[in-house]
């Protein structure tokens, strides 16, 4: 979806590095990349995923059309995270073996980057154990770049900024080369500002508290290191593989 010409005060065009929230963010993209950030958990997900071997689709409903979608290629569906099922947990995903193929469902970030490779851009996920690794990939390949912060869902649907994500953002900006939007100035400020309290942050915010209430602490620890990863999960043929 491109952004309305009759408003083009919505668009960032003049500027290289932009950030946007959200589906509608990732649709109004024209950029040569762009950067799914969901820390919690989806991209952090993709992260371990793909540093495990595994090869990670993602899709956008979490129902039978994704199972029917994952027999079509030959890969698990995730089941959302139990007893028996890694789901979106990337702690449990890295008991996958190497070479496993799985279709993960995600109302966020797998929306987000089934949405931003309907523009032709290369989609990459990022988290904050990656970020940096992300970044500096970019700045030697492409010339313009958005970032999405994913969000979360309020209990009607809308749209939550979310802080994680918002920070992931930061920490991919920051370390862009070009010149930027105002709002990708702000999120860089954002993470530059944050960046030593980033998990005690992340641990404290909404998303972070519903992660330890729903028994996620070890996702949640997971999340929060900070560069701790080198992957740079790129969407080729509908799935995320590492192109570090």
């Amino acid at each position: 979806m491109p952004s309305d010409r009759a408003h083009p005060w919505l668009d960032q065009d003049r500027w290289d590095v932009r950030f946007e929230w959200g589906p509608s963010g990732a649709a109004a993209a024209r950029t040569d990349a762009v950067v799914v950030v969901d820390v919690l958990r989806f991209t952090t997900t993709v992260d371990a995923a793909v540093a495990r071997g595994v090869v990670l689709h993602p899709y956008r409903w979490n129902d039978d059309r994704g199972r029917a979608f994952a027999e079509r290629v030959g890969a698990r569906f995730a089941e959302p995270a139990g007893a028996d099922s890694a789901g979106l947990s990337p702690v449990r995903l890295l008991a996958l073996d190497p070479g496993s193929r799985i279709v993960l469902p995600s109302p966020n970030g797998s929306t987000c980057a089934a949405i931003a490779s309907e523009t032709g851009a290369i989609v990459v996920a990022a988290c904050l154990r990656n970020a940096t690794a992300v970044a500096r990939w970019l700045s030697d390949r492409v010339r313009s770049v958005t970032v999405i912060a994913c969000g979360e869902r309020w209990p009607d649907g809308s749209l939550r900024p979310a802080l994680e994500d918002h920070l992931g953002a930061g920490a991919v900006i920051a370390s862009l080369t070009g010149n930027r939007s105002a709002e990708a100035a702000a999120a860089a400020a954002l993470w530059e500002a944050s960046a030593d309290q980033v998990p005690s942050m992340v641990r404290s915010c909404i998303s972070g508290r519903e992660a330890t209430t729903r028994g996620w602490q070890q996702d949640l620890d997971f999340a929060v290191e900070v560069d701790a990863s080198a992957t740079v999960p790129v969407l080729r043929d509908g799935a995320f593989v590492d192109e570090a």
